[in-house]
C-alpha cells in the first residue's frame, strides 16, 4: 500500500504512534463531539489495514469525513423524505403499478408501530432510510414486488462509503457484525473502516493527493485512467469522455476508449485480444505494468509537447437525488484538497 501522496508504502517505515490519538484530536474541528471516540476509530482502521498514521494519511481521512458529513456519523439529509416517495414512485412507475396503489398500501403499521408512511414523512437520515426500506422489503409484499432484495440507500456513514464497496472488501473487518454490514456502514467506526480502505489501502503513484480524493468519489484509479484516456484521445484524434471507466464493465461489446485504442493498434503493436486483457485491468495497479499502458504514454512522450499527465482529474457531473446542484468529481476533490492542506497547515507540515 502506499501512502497519501507518494508511492512509497503506507506502512513502513514505522510511523511513531505515541502522541497520534492526540494528534488526530488536535487537527480535527473544536467542535465535533467525542473527538477522542473518532480518534480511537480511526487508529483501529490503521491498525487494521497496516496504515501508517501519518499526517498525510490522518489529514486526508479528515479531510473526506469533513467535507462528506461534517463528522456526523449519521448526517441529516435535507428533503430526504421527499427523496424517497420519489424513488418508491419512479420503481412504481417501471413496473406500471398505480402510485396512489402503493401510496395506499404505505398506510399499514410497520414494525415500530408507525405506518410506513409517517416514519418516510419523519425520515431525516440515511440510516432511518435505510431501516424503512429493510422492513418494508422484508415485511411487506409490495416490497418485494417493488425492490426485490434491493434496498435503494447506496452509501452511509461520517464518508459516505458506498455499501457494496464495504460488503465487496469486509474482510479484515476488526469488529463483530451483530447485525448486517449495511448496518456498521452507518456506524461511526463502520463508516469510517471502510472508508479509509475506499481512500487509502490501495497503491497509487500520485504526485498529489488531489487525485487520491477524486478516486474516492469516482472509483480506484479513476484519475490514472482519465490521463489514459486524454493520451489514447489526443493520439488517436478520438474524443473521448475522461472518465475513467476503461471499457464497458458487464458488457462484452466494446466502448469508446477501447475502440480508439484499437486505431492505434499497429502504432503499438498490439492486437485487440491484448488491448482488451490490458483495458481489464483498469481497476487494479497492475494496468501500469501492461505493454498497452506502457507504450500509450511512451508514444506519447515522443510525440506530445509538453509530456502529457499521468493523472488528471475525471471529468464526471454527480448525479444523485441528494444533489440538487450541478456538481463534479473534480469540484469534489478540490473542496477536499483545500481541507486536506489546511489540515496540513494546522499540523505544522505546509
Amino acid at each position: 500500500m502506499l501512502s497519501g501522496c507518494t508511492s512509497q508504502p503506507a506502512h513502513t517505515p514505522e510511523t511513531r504512534a505515541e502522541n497520534v490519538p492526540g494528534k488526530i484530536i488536535r487537527l480535527m474541528p473544536a467542535s465535533v463531539p467525542d473527538r477522542a471516540g473518532w480518534a480511537s476509530d480511526i487508529m483501529a482502521a490503521f491498525k487494521a489495514q497496516h496504515i501508517a498514521p501519518s499526517t498525510e494519511n490522518i489529514c486526508s481521512v479528515l479531510a473526506v469525513a469533513g467535507q462528506e458529513s461534517g463528522f456526523q456519523a449519521d448526517a441529516p439529509v435535507p428533503g430526504l423524505g421527499k427523496i424517497a416517495w420519489q424513488e418508491i414512485d419512479r420503481r412504481a412507475g417501471q413496473i406500471h403499478i398505480p402510485a396512489v396503489v402503493v401510496h395506499a398500501a404505505l398506510h399499514i403499521p410497520s414494525p415500530n408501530g408507525q405506518s410506513y408512511s409517517e416514519r418516510l414523512d419523519a425520515v431525516r437520515t440515511e440510516k432511518q432510510l435505510s431501516a424503512i426500506f429493510d422492513d418494508f422489503i422484508g415485511m411487506v409484499p409490495m416490497g418485494q414486488r417493488l425492490f426485490g432484495n434491493f434496498n435503494p440507500v447506496h452509501t452511509g456513514g461520517p464518508m459516505q462509503v458506498s455499501i457494496s464497496f464495504a460488503e465487496t472488501h469486509a474482510k479484515g473487518y476488526p469488529y463483530p457484525v451483530a447485525d448486517t454490514l449495511r448496518h456498521e456502514v452507518f456506524s461511526r467506526r463502520g463508516g469510517l473502516y471502510f472508508g479509509i480502505v475506499h481512500l487509502l489501502a490501495y497503491p497509487t503513484h500520485y504526485d498529489r493527493q488531489i487525485f487520491r480524493f477524486a478516486d474516492f468519489n469516482a472509483g480506484w484509479y479513476a484519475s490514472r485512467n482519465a490521463a489514459f484516456q486524454h493520451a489514447v484521445s489526443r493520439l488517436s484524434g478520438k474524443p473521448l469522455a475522461l472518465d475513467g471507466d476503461l471499457i464497458n464493465y458487464g458488457e462484452k461489446s466494446p466502448g469508446a476508449t477501447e475502440l480508439a485504442v484499437r486505431t492505434l493498434g499497429k502504432r503499438l503493436n498490439v492486437g485487440a485480444a491484448t488491448i482488451r486483457r490490458a483495458l481489464d485491468k483498469g481497476e487494479t495497479a497492475q494496468f501500469e505494468q501492461t505493454d498497452l499502458y506502457q507504450r500509450v504514454f511512451a508514444l506519447a512522450d515522443r510525440t506530445q509537447h509538453p509530456p502529457l499527465p499521468r493523472a488528471i482529474l475525471p471529468g464526471i457531473t454527480l448525479h444523485s437525488p441528494k444533489i440538487t446542484r450541478t456538481l463534479t468529481t473534480a469540484w469534489f476533490a478540490k473542496r477536499v484538497d483545500q481541507r486536506y492542506m489546511r489540515c496540513l497547515a494546522k499540523a505544522g507540515e505546509k
